[in-house]
């Protein structure tokens, strides 16, 4: 898995594709949350719940149908009844990221994006992000370096790229609307 802060860039660099929607800052901030929440199933590990189990590591938490579910009930909460279509797809792709991001990687038993419809675990056949270890102690030393390196380049440059790219399309479109 990339490390939770690169999930939550991948979710803060979405903004810029929906920023004419001005939605209020506490919006982006559970954008980056909802992003790091599949790895909340971390604590099955330290509880011993087996990797390839519903509930272990990579399992429902990671897939596309959790995701739609967390963004259907924290999306009444955060903004009025106007945007909320725009903000349930913010929040669904900023939390289905995390799996997608997670099957790149170069490790791992894969990712169960389709749960709980079919619990297979995919990879994609590309997965060039180090993958990072579970815990801080494990994350410390060169191994540590090695993985938030590798992030830089697959996932820190490309959302920057992504948000000035959407942010230069939406404040033109804005443009073009007003003038």
């Amino acid at each position: 898995m990339p490390t939770v802060m690169s999930h939550a860039v991948a979710a803060l660099a979405l903004g810029p594709a929906f920023r004419r929607a001005r939605w209020p800052a506490r919006v982006w901030w559970i954008g980056a949350l909802c992003a790091m929440l599949p790895d909340v199933d971390v604590v099955g590990v330290w509880l011993g719940v087996p990797f390839r189990a519903p509930l272990g590591h990579r399992g429902l938490t990671h897939s596309l149908a959790f995701a739609a579910l967390v963004a259907a009930v924290v999306t009444p909460w955060l903004v009025p009844r106007g945007t909320r279509v725009r903000l349930w797809l913010y929040l669904f792709v900023a939390m289905a990221s995390h799996g997608v991001l997670d099957a790149m990687t170069n490790g791992g038993i894969g990712v169960a994006l389709l749960a709980p419809f079919d619990m297979t675990r995919y990879l994609l056949p590309w997965r060039p992000i180090g993958v990072s270890p579970i815990g801080i102690r494990p994350f410390l030393g060169a191994r540590g370096v090695g993985v938030l390196a590798s992030e830089a380049v697959w996932v820190w440059l490309p959302a920057a790229l992504f948000a000035a790219i959407a942010w230069r399309l939406t404040r033109r479109a804005g443009a073009e609307r007003d003038g």
